[in-house]
């Protein structure tokens, strides 16, 4: 049997906006939190041999903090740009809620949790496109995404994962995942099988660590979030909650 642990980061002061590929930290209520969670998993005995994380610092530090109450900085830290939140096109850096007054919180709620519809793209001389990123300077520009729909997201996630840590995962390497929400749900839809019908219900809280234990074939044989039940639910609405009018 192996076992990951995904963690969504921490909360942002753009929790209320549409932030996709935009560098944003994570804020100190964040921060607080996840030192609570990381130091619940030292408690609970978890340890890591290798570490994941996006291009984007709200990521990275959710993953540092983590590590530094596990006392486990020291462990290698890959990051990958395919890591990524979804990158949500012209509609990045918008209030959910005024996007969702002026076009209804049905077309919002479509762009935020649809499995096939992607936002309005980025033009390529926006300042937001990706190019014009330092951090995606070795990147093939054609690759690089300028808004995209969940199954985009499953489309440019999965190759990494499979030919990344999928490997390491059967060489018994201990691994945690501090990731997005959709990057998340991608992943939680390709471990779960689920259809986009379900994968649509489907929210990651901030900061709560969720752990998933596979067979020897990486199918699922439980998982299951290192909070109460009523703990993870109070996160999930207030999530739910960010795009109403």
């Amino acid at each position: 049997m192996y076992k990951i642990v995904l963690v969504r980061h921490g909360i942002t002061e753009w929790a209320t906006r549409f932030t996709g590929w935009t560098d944003i930290d994570v804020m100190p209520s964040g921060l607080e939190d996840t030192k609570k969670y990381g130091k619940r998993l030292k408690e609970l005995g978890y340890a890591f041999d290798l570490a994941y994380t996006s291009y984007l610092k709200r990521a990275i530090r959710t993953l540092w903090v983590v590590l530094d109450e596990m006392d486990l900085l020291w462990i290698p830290m890959i990051k990958h740009w395919r890591l990524n939140e979804r990158h949500y096109g012209a509609l990045q850096g918008l209030n959910k809620a005024e996007t969702a007054a002026k076009y209804g919180e049905d077309q919002v709620l479509i762009w935020r949790r649809s499995y096939d519809t992607s936002p309005p793209k980025l033009e390529a001389s926006d300042k937001r496109h990706p190019s014009n990123d330092i951090k995606y300077r070795a990147v093939d520009p054609t690759l690089l995404p300028t808004g995209e729909s969940l199954k985009d997201t499953i489309d440019r996630f999965l190759p990494f994962w499979k030919e990344e840590v999928e490997p390491m995962i059967k060489a018994g390497k201990k691994i945690i995942l501090s990731l997005h929400s959709n990057t998340l749900r991608a992943l939680i839809k390709h471990l779960e099988n689920l259809s986009p019908q379900e994968i649509m219900k489907v929210n990651v809280p901030y900061g709560i660590p969720l752990v998933y234990e596979l067979d020897n074939n990486l199918k699922v044989i439980k998982h299951y979030y290192l909070a109460p039940n009523e703990e993870v639910n109070r996160v999930i609405e207030s999530i739910k909650n960010q795009a109403k009018k």
